[in-house]
């Protein structure tokens, strides 16, 4: 009897092992397969996109639709004081580009860098409205406004912005092609003039 039980002890370890050996040759295969369908080489990292500090959610989620490639604004040429000495606006860039709802060329993106510099004294009611920024055609005194509110990063709280950090924004502005300067208003902020737009 008992030798009927090791025989059949041994069978199923036989059998047992054997299983185990299909299964290990067939994950190896699996990766083969895998690693020749899938290299390394060509798998695409994913960009995390740099956080924003605004107090508008939509201010980092909206994507700026043009790249600052061509700017007619040069880096410092144009920065104001925001609420008297507690911040600094900076445009970045003012370029013509198409209304894709309407094809037309009557929309300038305006790109500018908020930076905050006071470490201390700045409230939750010191909020710069981007949405609220106008234009004027220095030669005519035309006001051009924003396209819509979706078309801009919304606001920007210096409370939400640490010493020394800085948030971009940007809003689109309907301004008729052909003009070529404009006279920047950005809520709470000293005016920018005469600032150029690129095509």
């Amino acid at each position: 009897m008992s030798t009927f039980l090791s025989g059949v002890a041994v069978l199923l370890s036989t059998l047992a092992l054997g299983c185990s050996g299909y299964v290990a040759y067939e994950v190896f295969m699996l990766r083969q397969t895998l690693n020749v369908t899938n290299p390394v080489g060509n798998t695409i990292p994913t960009q995390v996109p740099s956080p924003i500090a605004t107090t508008s959610p939509q201010a980092t989620a909206s994507p700026s639709p043009t790249s600052a490639t061509t700017s007619a604004i040069s880096p410092g040429q144009f920065v104001q004081p925001a609420f008297g000495r507690k911040a600094e606006v900076e445009l970045l860039s003012a370029k013509r580009i198409k209304d894709p709802e309407t094809g037309n060329r009557d929309v300038v993106n305006l790109q500018m860098r908020i930076r905050r510099l006071a470490t201390d004294e700045v409230v939750g009611g010191d909020i710069i409205s981007v949405a609220s920024t106008t234009a004027r055609n220095p030669e005519t005194s035309v006001t051009y406004k924003g396209v819509a509110l979706n078309r801009s990063t919304g606001s920007v709280s210096l409370s939400q912005v640490r010493p020394q950090a800085s948030a971009d924004a940007y809003i689109w502005l309907r301004v008729p092609d052909g003009v070529n300067n404009l006279d920047i208003f950005v809520p709470d902020t000293a005016a920018f003039k005469n600032v150029p737009i690129s095509n």
